[in-house]
């Protein structure tokens, strides 16, 4: 029996974007699902489980029937979903209402269910959320089954606030596959038992490394998953370390490799630490205008249109303490320099001293 496991599709999203990018992203995401759904098509998956947040918020009826749509182009695969705390199920909820195509389940009880789907020897369980939290302990190991050879369990949640339940407790349950959902990053709690997929497409910056969905298949032999990366962006955080050497034009140069080398589409926030000649200021976001982002920016590859989201400046200028202390010891920076200069380079007191001398020097600028 072979499966795809989705979850937190988030159709609908908005990410905070700059330049008309959030409305490219929401179309980007609606379009990553119709990949998936074609996919199913072309592969003769017989299951699609949709493990809650398919929609970012409480869908609206033309968009349930724009998926209905999707669904009904799937000519031999049974679909399966539940609600998630984004989209959970309100006393109003379009979901209450809505009639899917006969190839279509939704499990929208607030209590465990079970789908039985004879065709394909499986049963799937699971319940969907009717409030945003879940807080209550879920017992895992008293769900009931169903009556047909392959078992699957639907499951969104995992922290203290949504469906918190004891890992160790999936090692223990009767079903061969536990399809988890809420965890943003793709992840195997236990090798071809119990995974998360992840988001399909990342949602928002903190959202790093790669996303997609999981490809899976049950034998009497056991359940066998790999993750199929599928997203058309990702969110890159890359640390840049400098050098007292370093300048504006070098940090340019590193920049332009990483994105060339990862992709031009993808979303980056570099992040620069070390120690930096006191004399450069890198060209970070807080050199620009109020409300100017660096997507296109000149300074940073407008000709390519990358999307640089941010730069963060976290170095420390690297002063010639032994010099400035001569310079200045008849002064209160020569003295702030002599109570703290003795302390390691990786201590906070050598830090407080460069910031404090950093701060000294502004002021005699001024």
């Amino acid at each position: 029996m072979k499966f795809l496991h989705l979850a937190d599709i988030h159709l609908g999203a908005s990410p905070d974007l700059p330049n008309g990018l959030a409305e490219k992203r929401k179309k980007e995401i609606w379009n990553s699902f119709r990949n998936v759904i074609e996919k199913c098509e072309r592969e003769k998956i017989d299951l699609l489980l949709i493990v809650g947040d398919l929609f970012h918020r409480q869908p609206l009826l033309r968009e349930l029937k724009e998926v209905s749509y999707l669904f009904g182009k799937l000519t031999k695969t049974q679909v399966v979903l539940v609600a998630g705390n984004h989209d959970y199920i309100k006393k109003d909820s379009y979901y209450r209402t809505f009639h899917w195509q006969k190839h279509v389940h939704m499990i929208s009880a607030d209590e465990p269910q079970c789908i039985e789907l004879p065709e394909i020897s499986t049963s799937v369980c699971g319940f969907s959320y009717h409030s945003r939290e879940i807080r209550e302990r879920l017992d895992i190991s008293q769900l009931k089954k169903g009556r047909q050879k392959y078992e699957i369990l639907l499951l969104h949640g995992g922290d203290e606030t949504h469906v918190p339940f004891n890992r160790e407790d999936l090692r223990r349950v009767d079903y061969d596959y536990v399809a988890l959902g809420h965890i943003h990053k793709p992840q195997t709690v236990i090798d071809g038992k119990a995974a998360y997929s992840g988001a399909l497409e990342p949602i928002d910056k903190n959202d790093t490394g790669k996303h997609g969905f999981i490809k899976g298949e049950i034998t009497d032999e056991g359940c066998r998953i790999r993750f199929v990366p599928a997203s058309v962006r990702r969110y890159i955080h890359e640390k840049i370390t400098v050098t007292p050497q370093f300048t504006n034009q070098e940090l340019q140069e590193r920049i332009e490799a990483c994105i060339r080398e990862q992709g031009e589409q993808h979303f980056y926030k570099f992040i620069l630490t070390g120690f930096r000649d006191p004399d450069i200021m890198f060209e970070t976001v807080r050199r620009f205008s109020p409300g100017d982002s660096l997507y296109g920016h000149p300074a940073f590859g407008n000709e390519h249109g990358w999307n640089i989201l941010e730069i963060a400046d976290r170095t420390t200028p690297a002063y010639d303490f032994g010099q400035l202390m001569k310079q200045h010891k008849e002064d209160i920076l020569g003295a702030f320099i002599e109570e703290l200069s003795e302390y390691p380079q990786e201590s906070i007191q050598y830090r407080a001293l460069c910031e404090g001398v950093q701060a000294l020097m502004d002021t005699r600028r001024g």
